[in-house]
């Protein structure tokens, strides 16, 4: 273009007579009536968003072979045709700049691109070479809550039963493990109990430490129905010590202290038996453990010392309590202010105490239910050989896996007889020498893992690093070998979402480059253990006989997918198991009156949980309590999310929420830039966000950026039962250029915590369960 017309362009700009006619002009389409010209779809191919655990069904549109529109399905009763800013621009992501499209190994210090036959050899060399030197558990696998539902169960099954090492886990153990062991320790087995419409049923919903208008936004539309659908207002409580987005919407806000939601709902079960109004023939008939619960809430847990726990005066609590108790249909739902604890599991089985004393379970609108935090957290649950044997086996249970042995005709011996070692379990495991490989799949603990510190020394010490993924995260960039993985849109299968809905996600255009699915790199990749191959994979060629197979490993347990197919799937927009001859278009709620329990006499158990202080106190030096979350803009670690324009625009980077009254400490004002520091690290350059949401005492960060990598400074601490991280609460210092040194004032005790500490280390940081550090 001649700098004449530039120039003319530039006129015609400013005076407004250029309205960019073409650029902006619409064309009819037949399904969504209007859409861009320049971009209109040759087809929509229906599929299901791959971000969160919500589960929006969702059209892909494809034009010369490419995907250039993201819109929310207008029939899928998830979310009604909506879709959040990412899955708005979902298909963006598939061509961001870091994409991997070629197997990539490292050679003289340079990650080199490759061919497939180089990489898998190479990388099965070193694992044969390892494991003959060190034996089988010296490989160890870290894998996510991304894949598709047969990618895992090839995944898992390759690791377990190929490759022999049971030291396999996903990073879904830094987000929804401690739902996983709670409802195992109450109902007997994993498996959210209720469902989205519950939202919409109840008369009361409790939300706890769930920040759905951030993380699950599509979520507030199934509330927003609530009074269309019962005639009334529902009464919404929050809980939570943030005044989140979520929180400002509430009937009823519970600023409760950091961490003591297990003693706020211990104390409310206390105030419901002293007033008699507990549902006493649900406890009768449907719970086992009511005497020996209801003693020690009795003795332990009197309103007014837990007003002293949680900082909510012993008024509001008798409020709470009647409000909860006296409505006819409650649904508690809670995300990750609950399960990224210490004592997340029994939090969440405390939840699930206060919804059976109450009768709230396996009714319309009456659930305790986890809200999932990415799109197929629940697969990995269910058929990727994590924390249980496919379709919710007992690996201890010898009759679980010779059934399981005999479905995909192995020799039992195969089959692990115990879990091996958890995600945290396994970096002290490379720490100490006995695990010398380690195979990432679609995580990125570099920026994820809560001690950092540990997790660095610990990759040093390996002697390969196999990173799969479609993007090249920061773990990607210290690998020895990187598998190319396709992403949403380029393969097929299924998820499962938060109210065990499997939803199908139809492959719309090819892998981009030389990347393949991830069903096909382990496929591929198996070939190179030949027996194993043949044995385990011999009649599996694509993601329809991965999924037949688990219709069969799931016939008769609790996840039962064996009525479902893709067709049926696409149909019924998605199909919430158990799927059986009993319920062949699936199953709303479980634990009914006609669906027992999974224990041994089919009953819940209330089980007697305690509150135990924080660890890490805010002090002299540390004056602070930090919290970390997320933000709707941006996805985990920013893989998928950190090259789309449109959300680096909206959150291009980490920032500190800070009340005003530490702020005037500071001396510092919103924009205005400052360091964070703890025990265990310094993060520098954070943006002030200067707000009502936080109070007094307390900082919030998310956790999403690697250049402001908060994790540095979280605490390497574990719960003991689902070894979820405690990322929500520790101590830390703020430090501004007018105040260098930072806050400085006196913190006062919360009463009892010495004494809780030494109970706490007594009872917990044992050399039988994981290893902390303070």
């Amino acid at each position: 273009m001649s700098l004449i017309q530039k120039a003319k362009e530039s006129i015609t700009d400013f005076l407004g007579l250029d309205i960019k006619a073409d650029k902006y002009a619409l064309v009819d389409d037949p399904i969504f009536g209007k859409v861009a010209k320049d971009k209109a779809p040759d087809k929509w191919v229906r599929s299901t968003c791959g971000y969160c655990g919500v589960g929006c069904g969702m059209y892909i549109g494809v034009k010369d072979g490419k995907a250039v529109y993201s819109k929310g399905d207008p029939l899928h009763s998830v979310n009604f045709g909506t879709l959040c800013p990412k899955g708005l621009s979902e298909h963006k992501m598939v061509y961001s700049d870091n994409r991997v499209t070629t197997p990539l190994i490292r050679k003289n210090g340079e990650l080199t691109p490759s061919t497939w036959e180089e990489t898998f050899k190479h990388a099965s060399d070193a694992f044969k070479r390892i494991q003959a030197e060190h034996g089988k558990q010296s490989v160890a696998v870290i894998s996510t809550g991304q894949l598709l539902t047969e990618e895992f169960y090839a995944l898992g099954k390759f690791v377990q039963l190929g490759l022999e090492t049971n030291n396999y886990d996903g990073n879904t153990t830094l987000c929804m493990a401690s739902a996983v062991m709670g409802y195992k320790q109450t109902f007997g087995s994993d498996g959210p109990t209720g469902c989205y419409e519950d939202f919409e049923k109840a008369d009361v919903i409790m939300l706890i430490g769930a920040n759905i208008s951030d993380n699950h936004p599509i979520l507030k539309l199934h509330i927003a129905k609530n009074e269309a659908v019962t005639g009334k207002k529902p009464t919404i409580i929050v809980v939570d010590p943030r005044k989140s987005k979520t929180a400002q919407m509430a009937d009823i806000f519970v600023p409760l202290k950091p961490r003591s939601d297990l003693a706020l709902i211990n104390g409310l079960c206390y105030i419901i038996f002293e007033q008699g109004w507990e549902d006493e023939k649900f406890i009768r008939e449907r719970t086992n453990g009511y005497v020996d619960f209801k003693k020690h809430i009795l003795t332990n847990y009197p309103p007014q010392e837990v007003s002293e726990i949680t900082g909510i005066e012993v008024k509001e609590l008798y409020n709470l309590a009647k409000i909860y108790s006296q409505a006819d249909a409650v649904m508690s739902a809670w995300t990750m202010g609950v399960n990224q604890s210490s004592i997340g599991t029994d939090t969440v089985s405390a939840i699930c105490n206060l919804a059976l004393i109450t009768g709230n379970v396996g009714r319309e609108g009456a659930s305790p239910m986890s809200i999932t935090g990415q799109c197929n957290a629940m697969g990995t649950r269910e058929f990727g050989f994590t924390s249980s044997i496919p379709g919710y086996r007992n690996y201890a249970n010898d009759a679980d896996r010779q059934a399981f042995a005999d479905i995909i005709n192995v020799p039992v011996d195969l089959v692990p007889n115990k879990r091996g070692y958890a995600y945290p379990q396994i970096i002290d495991g490379i720490n100490r020498g006995e695990i010398k490989a380690l195979w990432v799949v679609a995580t990125n603990p570099l920026v994820s893992y809560p001690d950092q510190n540990a997790l660095r020394k610990a990759l040093k010490k390996l002697d390969i690093l196999v990173v799969q993924d479609a993007f090249m995260s920061d773990t990607a960039q210290i690998a020895d070998v990187v598998f190319a993985a396709a992403t949403w849109s380029e393969k097929e299968g299924c998820y499962t979402n938060s109210e065990r809905r499997c939803n199908y996600a139809k492959k719309a255009v090819e892998p981009l480059g030389d990347s393949l699915a991830d069903l096909d790199i382990v496929l591929e990749f198996s070939k190179y253990f030949e027996d194993k191959h043949e044995l385990l994979f011999k009649n599996l060629k694509t993601p329809r006989d991965v999924f037949n197979e688990v219709k069969r490993v799931s016939k008769g347990q609790l996840c039962d997918y064996s009525e479902m197919s893709y067709e049926k799937i696409e149909q019924l927009g998605g199909i919430q198991w158990p799927c059986n001859e009993q319920a062949p278009e699936g199953t709303k709620r479980l634990y009914s009156e006609e669906m027992p329990c999974r224990t041994a006499d089919g009953k819940a158990s209330l089980l007697p949980v305690d509150w135990k202080p924080l660890t890490e106190m805010a002090c002299e030096g540390l004056p602070l309590i930090l919290n970390t979350g997320r933000t709707v803009e941006q996805w985990h670690t920013r893989t998928k999310t950190g090259n789309i324009g449109i959300l680096n625009d909206l959150a291009p980077e980490a920032w500190v929420d800070i009340s005003q009254k530490d702020a005037l400490k500071l001396q510092v004002k919103d924009g205005d830039r400052i360091a964070l520091s703890g025990t265990r690290g310094r993060v520098e350059d954070v943006i002030v966000k200067i707000t009502e949401t936080v109070r007094e005492g307390s900082v919030f960060v998310p956790f999403h950026f690697n250049e402001q990598l908060i994790n540095n400074i979280t605490i390497p601490e574990f719960d003991p039962k689902s070894f979820e991280p405690n990322y929500k609460q520790c101590a830390v210092q703020l430090h501004s250029q007018a105040v260098p040194e930072g806050i400085e004032y006196e913190v006062p005790e919360i009463a009892g915590y010495l004494e809780g500490v030494k109970v706490y280390e007594e009872e917990v940081l044992t050399e039988e369960k994981i290893k902390t550090s303070h």
